[in-house]
C-alpha cells in the first residue's frame, strides 16, 4: 500500500463508519425514550432496551475477530453494515405491534441484530485500517476510527431525538436503515487487505494477555453508557432544557481530544495517556451526579467525553504490541468486548438503581467505576515506568 494513499483511505473508511454509526447513535437515546414514553415501561426496561444490543456484541466479538483474521477486515465490516440495515427494518416492525410486550420483544430482537452488526463493523474496520496503515501507526488508526464513531454519537443523538419528536420512532428506524446503506456504498469499492498468515491462538489465550488493558476500558465504558442510556431521561424527568445535547457535548469533547491528542499513545505509551484520561472522566461523572441544572450536567458530559476519548486507543496500542500480526483481529475483538460488557451491563443494572435512587445515581456508579479505572491505569503506568528504567 502506497504511503500517501493509506492515510486517505483511513479517513474515507472512518467517514463511511461515521455515516453508518449514525444508526447506532440515533437509536440509542430514542430507544430508551420510546420504551419509557410510548410503551410506558420503567427505567430498568428502558435501560435493558438500550443495553441488550451489547449482549450480542459481546457474544460475537470473538467470531468477528476470527472472521477478520481469516476473511479480512473488509468482509467483516461490510457484513456488519448489512446487519445494521436488517436491524432497522425489525425495529420499524416493533412500532406496528398491538401490545407493549410484543413491541418490546420485537424491538429487543432488532437491538440484538444491531449489536451483531456493531461487532462485525467495528472489528472489521479496525483490522482493515491497521492492515492499511501498519501496526506502528495503530494508535492513529484507533484515534481516527474512534472519531468516526463518536462523531456520529455527537450529531446522531440530537438528530434522532428531533426525528422522534416530529415523526416518531418509525422515522428514526427508517433513518437508521438509510445511513448504513450509504456507508456500505462508500466502503465496498475500497480494496481489501489480505489476512496475515501464521498460527492462530484461541481467544482465551489472547484474552489472558490483554485482560488488564481490557478492564481499564471496561471501567471507562460505564460512564459513557450511563450518559447514553439515562442522560436524556434525567433531563426529561427534571424538565431541563436541551435534553438532546448530552451526547452532543460528550461526542464533541471526544472528537476534539482525539484531533488534538490522537498521536500521544504512539509517542508516550498507552498507560500514561490512560491515567490522565481516567482522571478527567471520573471528575465529569461526579459532576453529573451532583448536577443541579442543565448547564452543570452538560459540562459533566463534556468532561466525560474528553476523558473517555483516548482510553480505548491508549490501551489498544498496548494490545497491538502484545499480540502477533495474524491475531490482531481476534485481539481487537476480545479487547472491544470489555467495553461492550460495560455498555451492556450498565443500562439494565443502573436502570434498577435509578428506579429506586433517582436518575443521578447512575453517574455516581460511573464516577466510582472511573476511580477504579484510575487506580488500574496508575498501576499500568508504574509498571511501564519500571520496565523503561530496567531497559535503560
Amino acid at each position: 500500500m502506497e504511503k500517501d494513499k493509506a492515510p486517505r483511505l483511513l479517513v474515507w473508511l472512518a467517514a463511511a463508519l461515521f455515516l453508518s454509526y449514525l444508526a447506532v447513535a440515533m437509536s440509542m437515546p430514542t430507544t430508551s425514550v420510546y420504551v419509557s414514553t410510548a410503551l410506558h415501561m420503567n427505567n430498568a426496561m428502558a435501560g435493558l432496551a438500550v443495553g441488550i444490543a451489547f449482549v450480542s456484541t459481546i457474544l460475537t466479538r470473538g467470531l468477528s475477530g476470527k472472521l477478520a483474521d481469516h476473511r479480512g477486515g473488509k468482509f467483516c465490516m461490510v457484513s456488519g453494515l448489512g446487519f445494521y440495515a436488517v436491524s432497522a427494518v425489525i425495529c420499524m416492525l416493533a412500532t406496528e405491534m398491538t401490545s407493549p410486550v410484543s413491541a418490546f420483544a420485537v424491538l429487543a430482537i432488532g437491538r440484538l441484530v444491531l449489536g451483531l452488526g456493531e461487532s462485525l463493523t467495528v472489528v472489521g474496520v479496525l483490522a482493515w485500517a491497521i492492515g492499511l496503515m501498519g501496526h506502528q501507526r495503530s494508535g492513529r488508526v484507533l484515534s481516527v476510527v474512534g472519531m468516526g464513531m463518536y462523531g456520529a454519537l455527537a450529531v446522531g443523538s440530537p438528530i434522532g431525538l428531533s426525528l422522534y419528536d416530529h415523526a416518531g420512532y418509525v422515522t428514526v428506524s427508517l433513518a437508521c436503515l438509510v445511513t448504513p446503506l450509504i456507508g456500505f456504498g462508500m466502503a465496498a469499492p475500497v480494496a481489501p487487505v489480505l489476512p496475515q498468515p501464521g498460527k492462530r491462538q484461541p481467544l482465551s489465550t489472547v484474552i489472558a494477555k490483554i485482560s488488564d488493558l481490557g478492564f481499564v476500558v471496561f471501567l471507562q465504558g460505564i460512564g459513557f453508557a450511563a450518559i447514553g442510556a439515562f442522560m436524556p431521561l434525567m433531563f426529561l424527568h427534571r424538565h431541563w432544557p436541551h435534553a438532546s445535547l448530552g451526547l452532543t457535548f460528550f461526542g464533541t469533547a471526544f472528537v476534539l481530544v482525539r484531533l488534538l491528542c490522537g498521536h500521544l499513545p504512539d509517542r508516550l505509551g498507552g498507560a500514561r495517556v490512560a491515567l490522565a484520561s481516567m482522571t478527567i472522566e471520573t471528575s465529569g461523572q461526579f459532576l453529573l451526579w451532583q448536577a443541579s441544572g442543565s448547564t452543570v450536567a452538560l459540562i459533566g458530559a463534556f468532561l466525560t467525553g474528553a476523558g473517555c476519548s483516548m482510553i480505548f486507543p491508549a490501551m489498544g496500542v498496548e494490545v497491538v504490541r502484545r499480540v502477533s500480526p495474524q491475531m490482531r483481529g481476534t485481539a481487537m475483538g476480545g479487547f472491544a468486548a470489555f467495553q461492550d460488557l460495560a455498555y451492556g451491563a450498565t443500562g439494565p443494572l443502573t436502570g434498577l438503581l435509578a428506579d429506586h435512587a433517582g436518575d443521578s445515581a447512575v453517574f455516581l456508579v460511573g464516577g466510582l467505576a472511573g476511580a477504579c479505572g484510575l487506580v488500574l491505569a496508575a498501576r499500568l503506568a508504574w509498571n511501564e515506568r519500571n520496565l523503561a528504567a530496567v531497559s535503560s
